[in-house]
């Protein structure tokens, strides 16, 4: 039972402390909408989702208000594009892309996932072709989003996939230049895929999930931030201590937003997603949780142990909060929505280099990160192998989101605005990968991944 003191704590958190429900994301599938006649199955897709979604933002705004917590976004996720993709061979997807784009103009959301493919052990039908495709998909809409499975433990890594994917992100960076390169902003490139995680760009309906669901993502940087500031002089193990309460707090009102959601959309409440997304907002900083930890700047050295403590108290939190703990949840660390991360960039605090070591303690990877506009495809392929092979060693998801900043070069800011931010362009290294790259093939499962 809630009493006085935790509904004024909570009260404190939203207005203080920039607590938030990140998102209400719709899981919905799209399976039963598989046609060989592309213009049927876009009907189709559409007529679904707007039935379907049709008083998701509406609810959202009634819980904000009932409540009194923010509700940032709504959004919706679907089946891989790819698998609808694949019984229309030789028609275009992204007739597919345009009808997501109309089903979310009418439904009113501010984004949906699910333009994707799962082509971590190899291309099936409809893969190819639907990956090939995001460039122009992703110029052509504005609220849809893409992602590509192309590794995993089990499986391992589809080199031929990461080449590809290094084209497809440049692509994607080019064809929307004239918008501060947003395309490359809506695509991510995954190892070890979720198939429940509300969070964009990545999200996606995964075949093991029901036909609807809804999701809830949490978002408190702010109020993590403001409970270590409290305990100056605590030990490491004292400061985890405090970081998992406070992860119980912010998960319970995930648990309560997500319950109502299920009971007025009647669905199945899928999972609380905990996973401290920051914003470009003052006071709402994954850097700055780090820095109260006692570093001078996110970046310098002791920020990947700093960040392995403050990711496992996340969880270990949100586990105990509730029985519907899933997708990602933990903390992320987009650069360029970030305050803190971006100061950290902008004085050569924080590197490349650096991020992909966070990653192997992080929730997701390398994320919001621009790069300058004349990078070649082949170096963004090898980043994103790195990062394949940090995720699918370490049995954990990773995720790149590269923004190739076309026309600008190391120290020039691409402007995004909104949650998206504004992402210095940060040098990457200029030898070059290409032989390797070219080469192609799977890189092996790591010996671990043998569990039967």
């Amino acid at each position: 039972m809630l009493n006085t003191f935790d509904i004024l704590e909570t009260i404190r958190m939203i207005q203080d402390e920039c607590l938030d429900i990140r998102t209400i994301t719709m899981g919905i599938s799209l399976l039963d909408c598989i046609d060989p006649d592309m213009d049927k199955a876009c009907r189709k897709v559409y007529d679904k989702i707007t039935h379907k979604a049709e008083n998701l933002v509406k609810t959202g705004e009634q819980i904000e208000k009932e409540y009194g917590i923010p509700i940032v976004n709504k959004r919706i996720s679907v089946t891989p594009a790819a698998m609808l993709a694949a019984a229309c061979p030789g028609q275009s997807p992204v007739k597919l892309a345009l009808a997501l784009q109309k089903a979310a103009d009418t439904c009113g959301v501010n984004f949906l996932g699910g333009y994707s493919a799962l082509v971590h052990k190899g291309f099936s039908a409809g893969d190819q072709a639907l990956i090939e495709s995001i460039p122009e998909a992703l110029s052509l809409t504005n609220n849809v989003c893409a992602s590509v499975n192309v590794g995993s433990t089990r499986s391992g890594i589809n080199m031929d996939a990461v080449a590809l994917m290094g084209k497809v992100v440049l692509d994607a960076a080019k064809a929307t230049a004239d918008r501060q390169c947003i395309g490359s902003a809506k695509l991510v490139v995954f190892c070890n895929a979720v198939e429940d995680n509300p969070f964009m760009a990545g999200a996606f309906h995964g075949v093991g999930e029901p036909d609807c669901e809804i999701h809830v993502g949490v978002s408190g940087p702010g109020v993590v931030r403001a409970a270590i500031e409290k305990y100056p002089g605590s030990s490491i193990d004292e400061l985890a201590d405090v970081i998992k309460k406070t992860a119980f707090k912010i998960t319970r009102m995930g648990q309560l937003v997500g319950a109502r959601a299920s009971e007025m959309l009647h669905l199945p409440f899928g999972i609380v997603d905990l996973s401290l997304a920051p914003t470009p907002a003052v006071g709402d900083s994954v850097a700055h949780i780090l820095e109260g930890m006692g570093l001078e700047c996110c970046g310098t050295h002791g920020t990947t142990a700093a960040l392995a403590l403050l990711n496992d108290a996340v969880k270990k939190g949100g586990v105990m909060a509730s029985s519907n703990v899933g997708g990602l949840s933990g903390a992320f660390i987009p650069v360029s929505e970030d305050a803190g991360m971006i100061d950290a960039a902008r004085n050569g605090t924080l590197c490349l280099e650096k991020l992909e070591a966070m990653t192997a303690v992080c929730s997701v990877g390398l994320d919001m990160i621009v790069v300058p506009g004349d990078v070649t495809a082949e170096t963004i392929s090898a980043i994103i192998a790195d990062e394949a092979a940090i995720g699918m060693v370490n049995n954990k998801t990773t995720a790149v989101r590269l923004i190739p900043a076309i026309g600008k070069k190391e120290g020039d800011t691409l402007e995004f605005g909104g949650l998206l931010g504004s992402g210095p362009v940060m040098p990457v290294n200029r030898k070059s990968p290409a032989k390797f790259i070219a080469r192609g093939g799977r890189i092996p499962a790591p010996m671990h991944s043998i569990k039967n």
